[in-house]
Parts: structure tokens; sequence; C-alpha cells
């Protein structure tokens, strides 16, 4: 789980790049199935300045596209990482193709242009037996049964709790390699007590929205430090920003349609924020309401005000 260079090495052997390309927030299409031909072109972009991690998942309804923009490339020199579409915990916009195992077979064959993906997720925790016609155990199951054949990599979760990891690992033959939560300055524990029960078990942090702070909040000390820190460094408020969240061992998923920020946030490898830097921009966050953009209704009881 250490990051070695621009990979982390994950508990199961295997490297995963340090960044990722995500192809969810700005590219969702709930509803929408036809093609979205500029997103095929900006991630086609993406892949040409260097992003070889691409972040999808059967909700994002992105997989079409992400299969057109990988056409004709080295298999072996990208890292794709899907998700099954769980649903909240209202048990509404789960998956229509039973279990994990038969949705990313369905996904592989119809959508993603590739034989396997490098890593494969749980979307969230909230599987219910009569809702879904399965357990959280047997989705689980479902995942490792994915390896055995060769279908995933790697497996993990997205979106769960300390307690949610500890049902998985209690039954797990295979265990979670990763843990995708909202991870930022202004949201440190998406639930109480998750990286730091993630980070013991060897299960690697990767954060989505952790450039909230920047695009969603309110401007104040936290912009301010991070102004000054990019000054210091001859680098931009969002690649110091960036830069925390990997020095924090925590890999970020981020995105953008813009030619200059894409290339930008692979533009973090060159320098370091000491550890008072890194320290501070913690505590600044830390103290300041959480900014939580997503899974409100279930998470949200633990915000600060």
């Amino acid at each position: 789980m250490s990051l070695q260079g621009n990979q982390f090495q994950l508990a199961d052997g295997h490297k995963i790049p340090a960044v990722a390309y995500g192809l969810g927030t700005k590219w969702f299409k709930l509803g929408q199935n036809d093609v979205d031909e500029n997103l095929v072109k900006t991630l086609k972009l993406a892949l040409q300045k260097g992003f070889v991690h691409i972040d999808g998942a059967e909700i994002y309804n992105t997989d079409a596209e992400l299969g057109q923009a990988i056409a004709g490339l080295d298999r072996q020199k990208l890292y794709i990482t899907n998700k099954f579409l769980v649903g909240d915990a209202t048990h509404r916009g789960k998956s229509p193709h039973g279990l994990p195992y038969d949705s990313l077979k369905h996904q592989l064959k119809t959508q993603l242009n590739t034989d396997y993906v490098d890593l494969y997720l749980l979307h969230s925790p909230f599987v219910d037996k009569e809702a879904h016609g399965f357990t959280l155990a047997e989705a689980w199951q479902s995942l490792e049964k994915l390896v055995d054949e060769g279908l995933a990599k790697s497996i993990g979760v997205s979106n769960f709790s300390v307690e949610n990891l500890q049902e998985i690992l209690k039954i797990a033959r295979i265990k979670p390699v990763v843990n995708q939560i909202e991870f930022s300055a202004f949201l440190q524990d998406q639930t109480p007590g998750v990286v730091e029960f993630s980070q013991k078990e060897g299960i690697l942090i990767e954060a989505y929205s952790s450039l909230g702070p920047i695009t969603k909040g309110q401007r104040g000390e936290l912009h301010e430090y991070l102004e000054k820190l990019a000054g210091s460094h001859k680098k931009t408020p969002e690649q110091v920003l960036l830069k925390w969240v990997l020095q924090r061992g925590v890999l970020p998923v981020t995105t953008s349609a813009n030619e200059t920020r894409i290339a930008q946030f692979l533009d973090i490898f060159d320098f370091e924020l000491s550890a008072s830097e890194v320290q501070q921009i913690s505590l600044i966050g830390e103290k300041l309401p959480t900014l939580r953009q997503y899974w409100l209704p279930e998470y949200s009881k633990y915000d600060k005000k």
C-alpha cells in the first residue's frame, strides 16, 4: 500500500497508478444512452497526456465511451477500474444484471472493449437480500469469483464504513485492497475512523472530490494557504492539494475537460510538501465546516456544522 514513484503497491501485490482520471461527476450520464463524443475525445486526450488509470462505474453510464477511447491501445499499459451498481440506502438504482460477476461479464462483453478490469469495486455497502436477491457477503464472493476467473485482477469497495469493512473482512477469502471514498481537506473521514482503519488493514484509500475545497468551498484560510504553497513550490493550488492527498497515503481520482489542467494533474511527482505543510493543510481543513457532496442522506449525520 506504499507509494513508490508514481504508483501505489497494493496488498495483493499488484501496482496501481497513483492518480486516476474519473469518468463520473462531470461526465455522469443518468438515463442517457447516446455515446458522449466529447467524453471520448477528452478521454483520448487524457490518455495522450499520460493518464493510464481510468476510473469508471456502471452507474456513470460511460463504459461505452471508455471502450471506444481505449480501442487500439496497448491494454497492458492501462489500468481500468470499474464499479458494481449497488444503489443507495433506499435500494433504488441497483444493477439490472444481478450479481457483480454477471454485471461485469456483461459490461466487458458489450461496452468496455477489454477482457478484464484491473480493479472492480462494490460501489456502496447497501446490499439488501430482499431488494437485491443476495447478501453483502454473497456480493463479495461474486467479486472473488471474478478474480478466480481472471476477469478482475484486484477487488475492493467504495463508500464503506469501518463496520461495513469489518463485515467483509470476516468472510473474505480475498481481502479488499481499495476503499474509494469522498475525501478532501474538508472531509478527512467520510465516516468515523474509516481512513485509519482502512490503512491499518492494508486497504488503500482512493479519494474522489478531493479538489472540492477549491471548486466548491468558500474562499478563506485554506485557499490563502494553498496559494502561498503554490507560489513557493511553483505549482497551482490544485496541484498542491492533490499532492497533499498523495502524501496522506491516499490515491486521488480527479477529472477535467481542460487540456492544461489534465496535464497539471499528472505533474505532481517532482515536488514534495514538507511534513509541516501537510499537517497545516490537514489542521486548517479539520477546523472548518464539513464539505460533503455525495451520500448526504446516508452520511451527513457525521458532519461538522
